[in-house]
């Protein structure tokens, strides 16, 4: 039998022999087959950002540790940043902060316990294609982070804050900061098992914390680790908010070559390097 086609018995046919009526193509619905790409996409970043936003960990993890570190360094004088408020030189690293936890530490971890679990492999068999997954993640890092960074601005404005620069440079930090964090998360995941993902991405996101100069300054740190610092995404991208946002630079463009650098090298050695199960 063909498709398109239906079985029955002719009326006045005593021998009831079926017969076949063909219906137009397109009479039945839903039709069969997978969902345009966009919408494929566009679904599994909402039940990524879905899955992120559920997790008590990640919250965690990605608003509630920046906030307090952002509300506490602002109000006590815990550490030396210089002529200035305290919040002028503490916003932007914490902004760098929870790029840091969202992009890298938090979706390496759960990237990690998700290939662990066998979900990508399932995920890898779906119509969905393997990059177009990995898209999906990223649009639901990105909808995290600017939530994130809604709340971040509110606290330090509240604070006192004042922002200053381009804000098309502070975008063009921010995703090329997102994008060099999330190559080097998914690396981290697709290759370590999860517990060594989880001990490891927290590890690093606690060393880059006091040595990256979010709250800590560089000019603290010796003459030979300050140009090893520098070259860290963290670090680059730290500084690069805060000249712009604080100092009013126009293009910090050396902080955006070391970002870019980071993010080829991250998200080429990922996509070679992932493993899906």
């Amino acid at each position: 039998m063909s498709a398109g086609t239906t079985t029955g018995t002719t009326p006045g046919n005593g021998r009831g022999t079926p017969s076949y009526a063909p219906y137009a193509a397109g009479t039945f619905a839903p039709a069969p087959g997978a969902a345009p790409l966009p919408r494929m996409i566009r679904a599994q970043a909402l039940l990524e950002t879905r899955m992120l936003l559920r997790n008590g960990e990640q919250l965690l993890l990605t608003v509630v540790i920046p906030a307090l570190l952002l509300l506490v360094f602002s109000s006590v004088d815990i550490v030396d940043t210089g002529a200035g408020k305290s919040v002028d030189f503490l916003a932007p690293g914490i902004l760098a902060l929870a790029v840091l936890s969202t992009a890298f530490t938090g979706q390496a971890i759960a990237t990690g316990f998700e290939r662990r679990y066998g979900v990508l492999k399932r995920l890898g068999a779906a119509p969905l294609p393997r990059w177009a997954l990995m898209t999906a993640k990223t649009c639901s890092v990105l909808v995290v982070e600017a939530l994130q960074a809604a709340l971040l601005i509110l606290i330090a404005l509240a604070l006192g804050w004042s922002p200053h620069g381009n804000p098309l440079s502070v975008i063009l930090l921010l995703l090329l900061g997102t994008a060099a964090f999330s190559g080097l998360g998914l690396l981290m995941a697709g290759t370590l098992k999860a517990e060594a993902t989880l001990a490891a991405a927290n590890l690093v996101f606690l060393l880059l914390l006091v040595g990256g100069g979010v709250i800590v300054p560089l000019s603290k740190f010796p003459g030979a680790a300050q140009t090893v610092l520098k070259l860290l995404p963290v670090t680059a991208l730290s500084s690069g908010l805060r000249d712009v946002l604080q100092h009013g630079t126009a293009v910090p463009w050396s902080d955006l070559a070391v970002l870019a650098v980071w993010s080829l090298l991250g998200l080429a050695t990922a996509a070679r390097f992932f493993r899906w199960e």
